[in-house]
């Protein structure tokens, strides 16, 4: 199944806008809580301009971009954990995604209605938080309550077990995300089947009006979440969803004029999917030919053959070695002729450890 980041937020602050840019999915979006009550599910391309300055070097006949999925999931409220607002329904959508994107108001727009009656983005983070935070500490609760009678019975992995689920409970009760509980390396899979909604890496979308595009930084409730997500090693992206479900509806001629005239240089978009696919701990590789330059996605920590594999099972069957060369260097060298030329392209071997930007020619034999 693939890797997929899910949209989350409180009712109403815009997350099936930005879901419906991203995606140009049309999922329904209305001035109404609970307007998105299935996971919409839309796959995104990751915008990367180092395909297209290989593409210029390779003249390929077409070039693929690689993609992940992101999903839009309803608008959670207070007391969710609970079962409130269809709580527990929606809780677990968020256990199925493998990152969370927190989509935070931070405009003023009376025609908006904001489901606590006014705009704090900090108070909605909280609440959103919480909530994930109590759901956690339930599931952590009624299996360190098994884990406990398990220990009668002698067996070391209980013990382990139940010491790691005492440190997350007391995390928990402290209102602390289980991401910042250092597990002893033994029992992380013993309580990874657990899928705690506080283990998943977070970024937050501070979704923003116009007027804040171009400088969001000014805006103090952007400054606010900032200062917040900095307390949790959090990343911020500022995005003005409205304009960007706008801008994704214009043709590629129209995008650019309409950019620059709002004086951006690229829609926020981009950065919002790259930041995404850097929270899954995703990283790409290219293959470069005349028939395509192709970009791959493989987990950071990828080796070779596992690489090879995403292409094609009988690549990692059959592995042999890979001809690898870094972007820089092909960008440098300004051919492939002349990289190897100058020795930067080299063969590694089932060991090697694959790297953002590598362009790659696996050698097998089945």
């Amino acid at each position: 199944m693939p890797l997929q980041a899910g949209i989350v937020g409180l009712p109403n602050v815009g997350k099936s806008t930005l879901f419906n840019a991203i995606t140009r999915a049309g999922a329904e979006a209305a001035n109404y809580p609970f307007c998105t009550i299935d996971p919409n599910v839309g796959v995104v391309e990751v915008p990367d301009e180092r395909l297209h300055r290989i593409a210029d070097i390779v003249h390929p006949r077409r070039i693929v971009p690689t993609a992940f999925e992101f999903v839009d999931i309803a608008g959670l409220v207070a007391g969710a954990s609970k079962g409130e607002g269809l709580g527990n329904k929606f809780l677990g959508h968020i256990r199925e995604v493998d990152a969370i994107v927190h989509v935070v108001r931070c405009f003023e727009n009376p025609d908006v209605t904001h489901v606590a009656g006014h705009v704090d983005p900090i108070r909605d983070m909280e609440t959103i938080n919480l909530e994930l935070v109590l759901a956690d500490l339930e599931t952590v609760e009624r299996r360190l309550e098994r884990a406990r009678k398990n220990m009668k019975s002698g067996e070391k992995r209980f013990a382990v077990e139940a010491e790691a689920l005492e440190q997350l409970a007391a995390a928990l009760s402290d209102g602390k995300p289980a991401r910042t509980v250092a597990i002893a390396e033994e029992a992380r899979g013993l309580l990874r089947d657990l899928h705690l909604l506080t283990a998943k890496p977070v970024l937050y979308a501070a979704n923003v009006d116009e007027h804040s595009m171009q400088h969001p930084e000014e805006n103090p409730h952007v400054q606010a979440v900032m200062a917040r997500a900095q307390q949790e090693g959090a990343e911020v992206v500022p995005i003005c969803a409205q304009i960007e479900a706008e801008i994704a509806e214009l043709d590629a001629e129209e995008r650019a004029a309409f950019l620059a005239d709002l004086g951006v240089a690229e829609p926020g978009l981009n950065r919002l999917i790259r930041s995404s696919y850097r929270l899954l701990g995703l990283i790409t590789y290219f293959t470069a030919g005349e028939p395509e330059v192709r970009a791959w996605t493989v987990r950071r920590g990828t080796k070779a053959p596992q690489a090879a594999g995403v292409i094609h099972s009988d690549f990692e069957r059959g592995f042999i070695r890979a001809e690898v060369i870094a972007y820089e260097d092909l960008i440098a060298a300004g051919s492939m002729a002349a990289a190897r030329e100058s020795g930067k392209v080299r063969l590694e071997g089932k060991d090697y450890v694959v790297q953002d930007g590598d362009i790659m020619h696996f050698r097998f034999n089945v």
